[in-house]
């Protein structure tokens, strides 16, 4: 790494005891496509985006390199680039769903090595934890943790997590185990817009387990392209430097994820690094104005205000998911963050448990109305029917796939 290595911020991370840097290059942006292709199929302009990218990261100190056997070609096209660094110094993550059959998962995994031209990876996550059955071929016996640590044995791998996009009460499960060692770090969904798994952090850190942040920049509201009225709220901040310090600001928190298309991508989030020391006192007015926004649209300072009244696809009426139905309306009125909205929205019914629930323009006409009330609890039980409703006609539109199904 160069000398300007010295203006990352790095933390422990967790048990790991890896010194991580504060952001982390993430490798599910500046791939080719979603289809694994063999590299001779990949355009040259393609790699050397890839290559000065990962360059650029590296000349920043952002030695953490992260990428999943599912980001299509993103593992091939890394195992290019890698040889340029110092494998001493990189902190190289990859991520492979858990499988039924064990040897499919170990299989997977020497697939994932060959690709990227290693002979370890520092950390090896079983990608999308996301609901009880994902659980229970991590943890049953002969399963995918076990067989994690079988590989943490023959040293080609070095520390053993989990990313998820699931249920909390799923996630804090995984979290308690202590089968076969249980996991050294976690890779999760918080940020500002989404706080509900604050309790994972926790527990997390309570585990001393190593706290990765996923995609902050984009599923935290696409805030390479905020709204006006959130680019105002958040002044004199860039909305995405107020959302690196709101996270960072948290000692809980170690890294954020990156998901770089280009070399520019990094310029704004180093911003906040040389601001960290002040974090608290830009965040905390900020904050204010934000909730002040919010209580003047919904009554409640929190777009997950009524997280907790009103059930997720697993007892919502019809299947339908109403805490993440109302979230995205409120955001959407609140802070204007439609876009957005209309982009998480028209993923129901095609996201799997990587995005629960059943479409609303399908499952709504079959959900009686005295059925979504008594599945709700709390001042708006009364209104709900109205309110996933008004969602629909402001965000429904037509179905989208995730990008790794499209």
């Amino acid at each position: 790494m160069t000398a300007t290595a010295t203006q990352m911020a790095y933390r422990r991370f967790g048990r790991t005891e890896i010194q991580m840097p504060v952001f982390s290059t993430g490798g599910m942006r500046y791939q080719h496509g979603w289809k694994d292709v063999p590299l001779a199929e990949i355009p040259d302009d393609v790699q050397e985006n890839l290559n000065n990218t990962v360059r650029r990261g590296w000349e920043l100190g952002i030695n953490h390199i992260e990428t999943a056997r599912g980001y299509g070609p993103s593992e091939r096209q890394l195992g290019v680039i890698l040889p340029e660094f110092d494998r001493d110094k990189l902190i190289l993550q990859t991520k492979i769903g858990p499988t039924d059959d064990a040897d499919e998962f170990l299989s997977h995994f020497d697939e994932s090595l060959e690709r990227l031209g290693v002979d370890y990876v520092d950390l090896f996550s079983l990608h999308g934890i996301n609901d009880s059955r994902d659980l229970l071929k991590a943890l049953k016996p002969g399963g995918c943790l076990q067989a994690a640590r079988k590989l943490q044995s023959e040293g080609k791998v070095r520390h053993v997590g989990f990313s998820t996009h699931g249920y909390r009460d799923v996630i804090l499960r995984a979290i308690d185990t202590d089968l076969y060692g249980g996991f050294d770090y976690v890779n999760v969904h918080w940020y500002y817009i989404f706080q509900r798994n604050w309790p994972v952090i926790e527990a997390a850190r309570a585990k001393d387990m190593g706290v990765f942040i996923i995609s902050p920049t984009d599923k935290g509201g696409q805030l390479y392209a905020p709204p006006d009225k959130l680019r105002e709220l958040c002044e004199p901040l860039d909305p995405m430097v107020f959302n690196d310090l709101f996270c960072l600001a948290r000692t809980q928190v170690h890294t954020l994820s990156l998901g770089a298309a280009r070399p520019s991508d990094y310029d704004a989030h180093m911003e906040a690094v040389g601001l960290l020391d002040r974090a608290d006192e830009l965040v905390t007015p900020i904050v204010r104005r934000l909730e002040n926004a919010m209580h003047e649209a919904i009554g409640a300072t929190s777009p997950e205000a009524w997280s907790e009244m009103v059930p997720d696809d697993r007892l919502g009426p019809s299947g339908l998911n109403l805490q993440t139905i109302l979230w995205l309306r409120n955001l959407a009125v609140g802070w204007d963050l439609v876009n957005y909205g209309k982009m998480r929205f028209n993923l129901f019914g095609g996201g799997g448990s990587w995005f629960a629930g059943l479409r609303p323009a399908e499952a709504l006409p079959t959900a009686r109305d005295e059925e979504l009330v008594a599945a709700s609890s709390g001042p708006i039980a009364g209104r709900v029917p109205d309110l996933a409703r008004e969602a629909l006609e402001m965000l429904g539109g037509e179905a989208v796939k995730r990008l790794s199904e499209s």
